[in-house]
């Protein structure tokens, strides 16, 4: 009976030494460590650099303003100021608008003075407005005959001057459409407010209060 029992409590120990080394810990669901985390300790960064917060701080904190950024033009605009939020502990909600463009019916180029002459001569007989095109140089001279929002609207004008006799005109883009953004934070609190506004960022400059108040729950794009 006695070398039973002595047996026994060896199998204990031998099994309990086992399990103390933590290689049961994936058959039996029990870590030998317990409740214990060290590594979370091992984790830790410099906890000696953690300071409480100054009164002013916590004031600065508690303050909740909303400030905007922009309007930026385009997508890659967009993407690079998003990305200095980011990196400065925030994003912000995009409000996004369409700026048409403008496309005009124009001359050929009336580079011959008599022809340009004789030109001008034609539309104000036909009571037609026209004026010289400004801002292609590589284009001029030349007569605009109208504007338009989009290339079709332009295209649909000079199929009816077409009908009318009138040859020799074009479609020019005279300014693309763009989509313009304006990125707000709505809830910035005084301590992201001061730091964006500080921020040496190209991109970031020019942050100021919203110009409309915008709602508190909010989306990033």
């Amino acid at each position: 009976m006695m070398r039973v029992l002595v047996l026994v409590l060896l199998a204990v120990n031998a099994l309990f030494f086992i399990w103390s080394r933590g290689w049961l810990d994936a058959v039996t669901g029990l870590p030998a460590d317990g409740g214990r985390e060290p590594q979370r300790v091992a984790a830790q960064q410099h906890p000696e650099r953690i300071q409480p917060l100054a009164a002013s701080s916590v004031v600065a904190l508690a303050q909740k303003s909303c400030v905007e950024l922009g309007p930026v033009e385009g997508d890659a605009a967009l993407a690079a100021t998003q990305a200095a939020l980011k990196a400065a502990g925030t994003d912000a909600r995009v409000q996004s608008s369409e700026q048409p463009g403008v496309w005009v019916v124009a001359t050929i180029k009336l580079a011959d003075p008599e022809f340009r002459a004789r030109k001008e001569e034609t539309y104000k007989r036909l009571r037609l407005a026209f004026e010289p095109l400004e801002g292609l140089p590589a284009e001029q001279p030349a007569f605009v005959l109208s504007r338009h929002a989009t290339e079709a609207a332009a295209n649909a004008d000079i199929a009816a001057l077409d009908k009318r006799g009138l040859k020799g005109l074009r479609v020019l883009a005279l300014k693309a459409p763009i989509t313009r953004h304006t990125l707000v934070i709505p809830q910035a609190d005084g301590l992201l407010a001061g730091r964006l506004k500080a921020s040496r960022d190209p991109v970031l400059a020019g942050v100021r209060p919203c110009s409309v108040a915008a709602p508190a729950s909010t989306a990033s794009r």
